[in-house]
């Protein structure tokens, strides 16, 4: 039988940390990649970077790996933040993965039952669910669930 690996996606925003943690717990993750660019800034809450690795090791034993390569830089995000217009959103932070070569730091280990984080509450236009498509391309029998 072949093994299936999953990657799964979350998003803090509009979670409270006992839903946030649970959801973690009930999936078995094994580890969290942290795909922000901001993520020490006081308005990502309980999953500011520093508290985040505690809680997750300490709460749930979950491993915490901030990868930067996978965050859209500010340019793009603000450039969506003003026309919406998610395609060409898309195709820059595409562009940006490849320039950034950034599936050089995945493994099929490392996203074995691993879930993204990112902000929005859902994937339907966040980066985390392109991330996880682009990595999905390069990682053969690659599931992916949102959460």
């Amino acid at each position: 039988m072949k093994h299936e690996r999953t990657l799964y996606t979350i998003g803090f925003a509009q979670k409270k940390a006992e839903v946030f943690f649970n959801i973690l717990k009930d999936n078995n993750i094994k580890r969290l990649i942290d795909i922000r660019n901001s993520n020490t800034n006081i308005y990502a809450g309980f999953t500011i970077r520093d508290n985040l690795r505690y809680f997750l090791k300490e709460l749930v034993g979950i491993d915490y790996n901030e990868n930067k390569l996978f965050a859209p830089t500010k340019e793009i995000r603000n450039r969506y933040k003003e026309d919406k217009n998610w395609d060409i959103y898309r195709k820059a932070y595409l562009q940006l993965l490849n320039e950034r070569n950034a599936i050089e730091s995945i493994t099929a280990e490392i996203v074995e039952n691993a879930v993204l984080l990112c902000t929005e509450p859902t994937a339907d236009f966040c980066h985390r669910r392109l991330a996880a498509e682009y990595i999905a391309k390069h990682v053969k029998g690659l599931k992916i669930l949102h959460l």
